[in-house]
């Protein structure tokens, strides 16, 4: 087995990390200063400036997976973008996740990517041309309106927000949390999931819809926090929904297909975070090393004492052994499909959230009671990586398909009962 990158691989990977640590690593203090100034809800100038760059220097939209055997794909419209594979992307997007707002600045942030290649597979050529091209340009932003405040949204199946036919139009009536990037002046479009039906088969309930942000009915009646954040300028938000009227034209697929549209888009979306996530690991062992080496303890440095010494191997073991399952699966990915390689994304999405929040805990540990403070990323970095363990299904949807296929192996199994040795009554 060959682990060596290949020359593409390690191009773009080095491309990336050189352009982060010369253009947006220099201005990350810039980026806090603006964050905390004025309107929360905001564009930020440095994040405009730096996606200038980044587009000029050809650094742009890396994450849609080339044109080849993609289903229901218009071939008349020309997605612009680097183009990568997930492999290829999974050691870029890695260097992104260092340092929160980087994604951005390459147009390859979540929900974008995800709701860009949705467009792409599934979109018409008016819908493309109206919401694919300026997300593709990095002149809007979007959300995925899916989970509900109401009903246990791991499982799908149980939205309640209704898409009624009238007309030419549907209304649509329904209440969503957890929109993320709802908050951004610059969020213009949704894609909706409800159900069309409340009949038949539980899978082919649901559709999925494009929602103008801007049309009536469409209120953003509170931004969430997460464990005191609000993430702005992205943000998290609970949508209602009042008699919205979305044209029938917007339905995406078709009516009852919103379940396999989701289940399509959720798959790459998943393997991003965590690719994401092993960035944040690599920052969180970074600082915990250097602050071991710089403190000294019981007469001698932190990092000295057996415990530490124990913590960091351990995350580097860590480390280094989710990378490796991640770069697996988005070799699956590549070479067989999605869907052949579902096991692998479930894998990884449970080992990486819960690998960087073990790491990120011990480098608050390192670092005391700055730890918890805001004057380093850790206590920040810890409230973000703790929502992966919900966000594209929660750890326990991900194990229970992953125990299942493992019971599989063994489906026609029958215990026998021990049989007695004569020997061995003596």
């Amino acid at each position: 087995m060959d682990f060596t990158l290949s020359d593409r691989e390690t191009y773009h990977r080095d491309r990336v990390k050189a352009f982060i640590d010369a253009e947006i690593r220099p201005r990350d203090h810039e980026y806090h200063a603006q964050q905390r100034e004025g309107e929360r809800w905001k564009v930020l100038p440095v994040i405009e400036e730096v996606k200038a760059r980044a587009k000029a220097a050809g650094l742009w939209n890396f994450f849609m997976p080339p044109r080849s055997g993609r289903a229901h794909v218009d071939d008349s419209f020309t997605f612009e973008g680097t183009q990568l594979s997930n492999l290829e992307y999974a050691l870029c997007a890695e260097e992104m996740g260092r340092i929160g707002w980087a994604s951005e600045c390459f147009n390859c942030s979540a929900p974008d990517t995800g709701n860009m290649e949705v467009f792409f597979r599934y979109g018409t050529a008016a819908q493309k041309e109206r919401w694919l091209r300026p997300l593709m340009n990095g002149e809007i932003r979007s959300a995925f309106l899916m989970t509900e405040p109401q009903v246990a949204s791991s499982d799908a199946t149980n939205i309640e927000t209704s898409m009624v036919r009238d007309g030419d139009d549907y209304v649509v009536n329904g209440r969503k949390w957890w929109s993320s990037g709802v908050g951004d002046p610059r969020c213009k479009v949704a894609i909706l999931m409800g159900k069309t039906s409340f009949e038949g088969s539980r899978h082919s309930q649901q559709s999925m819809m494009i929602l103008d942000m801007e049309a009536e009915g469409v209120t953003i009646e509170r931004m969430l926090s997460v464990y005191g954040y609000d993430h702005a300028p992205h943000g998290h938000g609970e949508v209602v929904l009042e008699n919205v009227r979305v044209p029938a034209e917007n339905v995406l697929l078709g009516e009852g297909r919103g379940f396999e549209i989701a289940q399509g888009r959720l798959g790459p979306g998943r393997i991003h975070h965590c690719m994401r996530t092993i960035g944040v690991a690599e920052e969180a062992i970074e600082a915990m090393a250097k602050r071991l080496l710089s403190r000294v303890a019981f007469g001698k440095r932190v990092a000295d004492h057996s415990v530490w010494e124990e913590r960091i191997a351990r995350a580097r073991i860590d480390i280094e052994m989710t990378r490796l399952l991640c770069l697996k699966a988005a070799d699956m990915m590549d070479k067989a499909g999605n869907k052949a390689a579902q096991l692998e994304i479930a894998m990884i999405k449970v080992q990486a959230p819960n690998m960087a929040l073990q790491i990120i805990d011990d480098a608050v540990q390192a670092h005391g009671g700055g730890g918890v403070s805001g004057d380093f990323h850790l206590a920040h970095d810890w409230a973000s990586m703790r929502t992966l363990r919900f966000a594209d299904g929660p750890d326990e949807v991900h194990n229970r398909a992953i125990a299942r296929n493992e019971f599989g192996k063994w489906g026609d199994w029958k215990a026998d009962l021990p049989t007695r040795d004569p020997q061995m009554q003596r």
